[in-house]
């Protein structure tokens, strides 16, 4: 009978929440503005500040839906 530890799941990310492609992150823009996204790993989301909208990140996916996105508060 083999002992060893089943595989261990892929990583989806770091304790700080799921990791985006670096290369992903230099072309994105929101869909909104077309302005620049600022990725956010302890939330798991990329802020577009001039759209004041947060999108999720699931699975080391951006999920860059308006209706999906979370609007950000007073001092976001």
């Amino acid at each position: 009978m083999d002992d060893a530890a089943p595989p261990a799941p892929p990583d989806s990310g770091s304790a700080l929440g799921p990791q985006v492609d670096p290369r992903l992150l230099e072309i994105l823009v929101c869909p909104v503005t077309r302005g620049p996204l600022i990725y956010d790993p302890v939330a798991g989301e990329l802020v577009s500040k001039g759209a004041r909208l947060a999108y999720p990140v699931r699975d080391g996916v951006p999920i860059m839906l308006p209706e999906e996105a979370r609007e950000l508060g007073e001092g976001e």
